[in-house]
């Protein structure tokens, strides 16, 4: 996502009137406020490019866990051993229940590996024609995925109490209307909101990756399990992530979006520094849940 400087911030120095048409210009100079701004608009692609990279490696870190344990188990015939993760991930002869939870882990894989290449801007360039299937792809992928997270919520896996179940059907939801959005925008040619539309939807989606990482932080923070009884996996900390895992990435969005719109120096330096502040937040949860939750399954 460049951001050119505005060229209101050059300001020409004044050239004295000579009467001839050939007089020598002299040169562009950067005013103090035009440094400021240009700072600071630097600063904040900055700090954007920063988190996005940091999430990008969670994420395919946590590619690499689904396919290494659901992936491996899957091909060893152990589908039981998905129980060990959630209640009820696989229930024995109930085959319409175990192709809907298969289907939604493999749409999770290939949907967070075809999410982050369509952010990265070189293939976005110069593969037009990959960023455009592959965005055909990743809209199906997404709806399929939030339609199946419903049926997930609300035909047996019983994860959670009501509040959590709530809070799951609302991001599957949003995945499909933000999926609905980008291509409509997309055909319309509004490109600008097309582009805004698909980083909306890119964060619904890793709802579930953002629920990994608050719950395994949360659980090293308090040192342990704290505001939930991790048997039945039911209590407000967990009913409060659940729904933080798309409302608060989709807040700090649209606060760029207002800052990127409105504000001046001095709001894009401190959304700067809120969005530092949330790139160290991510690596802490990166670290906490690889640590937690994906790297003991993978050995």
């Amino acid at each position: 996502m460049p951001h050119p400087i505005d060229a209101a911030t050059l300001i020409a120095d004044s050239i004295p009137s000579t009467g001839f048409s050939t007089a020598t210009p002299r040169p562009v100079v950067l005013s103090r406020q035009g440094r400021s701004s240009s700072r600071a608009k630097s600063t904040l692609q900055a700090a954007v490019t920063g988190w996005f990279v940091v999430a990008g490696l969670g994420q395919l870190m946590f590619v690499a866990y689904l396919f290494g344990f659901y992936g491996r188990t899957a091909v060893l015939g152990r589908f039981e051993a998905w129980n060990q993760v959630f209640q009820r991930a696989h229930v024995a002869g109930d085959t319409g229940h175990n192709a809907v939870v298969a289907m939604h882990l493999a749409f999770a894989a290939l949907i967070t590996v075809g999410g982050l290449l369509q952010l990265i801007t070189g293939v976005r360039r110069w593969f037009p024609r990959f960023h455009r299937w592959n965005g055909r792809a990743y809209l199906v992928s997404a709806f399929v995925m939030g339609l199946g997270g419903l049926a997930m919520v609300w035909t047996g896996t019983n994860v959670g109490d009501i509040s959590q179940q709530i809070a799951i059907s609302i991001n599957a939801v949003l995945i499909m209307l933000c999926a609905v959005m980008v291509l409509r925008h997309a055909l319309t040619r509004r490109f600008a909101l097309h582009r805004r539309w698909a980083l909306r939807l890119f964060l619904v989606v890793s709802g579930v990756w953002f629920f990994r990482i608050g719950l395994a932080l949360w659980i090293m923070v308090n040192q342990g399990p704290a505001g939930f009884d991790p048997d039945t996996f039911t209590g407000p900390a967990l009913t409060v992530i659940a729904f933080a895992q798309y409302l608060l990435p989709l807040a700090m969005l649209q606060l760029y979006f207002h800052t990127q719109d409105r504000a001046g120096s001095h709001g894009r330096m401190a959304m700067s520094a809120g969005l530092f502040a949330s790139t160290l937040v991510t690596a802490a949860g990166i670290v906490a849940a690889s640590m937690m939750l994906w790297l003991p399954h993978l050995r």
